[in-house]
């Protein structure tokens, strides 16, 4: 029976009774996408429906009566063949649970008919599942800190190749080096949701020094203008100190989800927004978030700057001259002067907006750094900024807009130790949990820990949320703001950078309006969540 569960203000959840449901239900939408969504997230026995505001009570009653459609239909008949060694470290391992010898269960591998699921985990993940019931394996009790590129897993009923390296545990069967991911190709996810693959045993071990296309290349620098000498080519900003953290982000990279791609982009979406719009440029254009201050930029160029979020200390120096900044105003740069930022008292994030933008290259058609999925501009291939990085600027002509002589309105940021308020829906999966957990989780102050990043907010509460159901949950799509509960009874509040799929369940939601300030939340602050 399908049921279809809020996820968040702006997303339902739709579960079917398994996974072929889940798959017609994926094939009808994508199809013919009802007005209103703006993305599908396809689980293993789910379908996350994303949604602009105001589309929510007539996509709802769509949602429980539009009939699934063969899927077939929907993926062609694209067939992807993978050529494998079967060498993995946990072959001999999984083989035994399985009762057959390392060889059999190699053959049998590559003799079963493989389907792409979904997508999540990390961009070009793709779950297979397969026509053989004899794939059904436990995750590693310990999970690796590094699965090389092309690695070649099974877990639970499904197979999988990591597409780069990264944290895993999978139990590790083989290796390829087919280009799982490349963001130049088109599409950038070899293995697509509705697609077959086909795992053909190599007859030769691979060369230990063939190139491994599957990799992902290392971050190159981002010292894109040649200044020997201290020669000025082009307008840019010099990376002075990054600060703790440094990154370029912009609006995002939105409708991704079936290449296991994040939205991303800032974390507070109306510090970008205030940043740009004071400087002239789009409210989405790429800028640089700081992550509690301490950055020092040098200008190559004359233009003007803005800085809005976090509230910081900042001054401009212009030889012996030292001008301090207001928040949220734009001011004059001139080539040679340093912008020192100082420590945020209040909130997490700072935004530099330039105007003109950055002229870098994007990647799937955004600037936007996402950590996780290690995916950003071109020319930093998805790290952060360092010391001595030399940004390209387009220049103050690039922009639209005229500066804006006013500045945005001061918002009240949280400081270590204050209280911050965030409203809530509960879904998709409290009714996993106790009631008197459900009443803690609104009851309670929870503390920011210093362990949060751009992918979560982890909290710390006197009360760990108690679950009534203990059972595994099959993976499924999760919103930004969902509030996701890991074993230790511990939330997690996913924001910009949270992977497209999850599983652990997710107890409630902050609803979009809110996500900024939980963007600011500094470790240490309290937060309390309120029911609406």
């Amino acid at each position: 029976m399908r049921r279809v569960l809020v996820a968040s203000d702006t997303a339902y959840l739709v579960e079917e009774d398994d996974a072929e449901g889940a798959r017609r239900l994926h094939a009808a939408l994508a199809a013919e996408t009802p007005a209103g969504v703006v993305e599908l997230v396809a689980g293993a026995r789910t379908v996350l429906v994303r949604f602009r505001r105001g589309a929510g009570r007539g996509l709802r009653e769509l949602l429980e009566t539009i009939p699934g459609r063969d899927p077939g239909a929907a993926a062609g008949s694209a067939v992807v063949a993978l050529t494998v060694v079967y060498d993995g470290e946990d072959l001999a391992a999984v083989a035994d649970l399985l009762g057959a010898s390392p060889d059999a269960l190699a053959t049998r591998h590559a003799a079963a008919e493989w389907r792409v699921a979904f997508a999540g985990f990390a961009p070009g993940f793709a779950y297979l599942v397969s026509d053989d019931p004899l794939f059904d394996v436990p995750r590693r009790a310990s999970p690796r800190t590094r699965v090389p590129a092309g690695s070649v897993a099974l877990a639970g009923p499904y197979s999988g190749v990591y597409p780069r390296d990264s944290p895993g545990g999978w139990q590790l069967i083989g290796r390829t080096d087919a280009a799982l991911w490349d963001p130049d190709r088109e599409p950038a996810a070899l293995l697509a949701p509705g697609a077959s693959v086909r795992f053909l045993p190599a007859r030769d071990v691979l060369a230990a020094s063939a190139p491994d296309p599957g990799r992902t290349p290392r971050p190159g620098s981002a010292r894109v203008v040649d200044m020997p000498g201290e020669r000025r080519v082009a307008p840019a900003v010099v990376v002075v100190e990054p600060g703790l953290q440094l990154l370029v982000e912009d609006a995002g990279r939105a409708g991704r989800a079936a290449m296991g791609v994040s939205p991303s982009g800032a974390a507070d979406r109306t510090a970008l927004h205030d940043a740009n719009v004071a400087v002239g440029n789009d409210p989405g254009e790429a800028a640089l978030e700081l992550l509690l201050g301490g950055a020092v930029l040098r200008f190559r160029a004359s233009g003007a700057a803005a800085i809005a979020g976090a509230p910081v200390e900042a001054r401009l120096v212009r030889g012996d001259d030292v001008h301090p900044l207001g928040a949220g105003r734009p001011f004059a740069v001139a080539d040679g002067d340093e912008l020192r930022i100082g420590h945020a008292e209040r909130g997490l994030r700072a935004y530099i907006a330039i105007r003109g933008g950055l002229a870098l290259a994007p990647v799937l058609g955004s600037l936007a750094t996402d950590l996780l999925g290690g995916i950003g501009p071109r020319e930093l291939g998805g790290r952060g900024l360092r010391a001595g990085d030399v940004l390209p600027l387009r220049g103050p002509s690039a922009a639209r807009r005229l500066v804006e002589p006013w500045a945005a309105p001061a918002r009240t940021l949280p400081a270590p130790g204050e209280v911050a308020e965030l409203r809530v829906v509960l879904g998709p999966r409290a009714d996993r949990f106790a009631r008197g957990s459900l009443r803690r989780l609104l009851a309670d102050a929870w503390t920011v820990t210093p362990r949060s990043d751009r992918t979560g907010v982890r909290l710390e509460g006197a009360h760990p949320l108690v679950r009534t159901v203990e059972s595994e949950l099959p993976s499924e799509g999760v919103a930004a703001g969902a509030v996701q509960v890991p074993s230790d009874g511990q939330p997690v509040l996913f924001l910009a950078d949270h992977p497209v799929t999850g599983g652990y369940p997710v107890v409630a939601a902050v609803v979009d309006d809110d996500l900024d300030l939980a963007g600011q939340l500094p470790p240490g602050a309290l937060v309390r969540f309120r029911l609406v």
